[in-house]
């Protein structure tokens, strides 16, 4: 089983691999790009790495739904989802992991 990376490791990780920068502007930098992509979001904008992939939002309409404990209808309101589209170059470096 493969091992989880959280935001923490992610920040301990790349401020190993940047000598010059120390943790604490690692995690300042990490945070503000993670802000800046979810406030882009939050605007109904979209958010483009280049060869990593896309976020954008899929709108969900509002619709009646079914509570399954009483089988009454109740309303689900409108939504916007995340959504994240890999990109050509990550598809094909994580294929090429799995199939070696």
């Amino acid at each position: 089983m493969q091992q989880a990376i959280n935001k923490s490791d992610f920040i301990s990780n790349l401020s190993v691999s940047c000598d010059t920068m120390t943790e604490m502007v690692v995690d300042d930098a990490v945070r503000e790009i993670l802000n800046l992509m979810v406030d882009t979001l939050a605007n109904d904008g979209r958010v483009e790495v280049r060869g990593f992939g896309s976020f954008c939002l899929h709108h969900r309409r509002a619709r009646m739904g079914r509570n399954p404990k009483t089988g009454e209808s109740v309303p689900v309101p409108a939504k916007a989802i995340p959504h994240f589209k890999p990109g050509k170059a990550l598809r094909e470096a994580v294929n090429d992991k799995v199939a070696s």
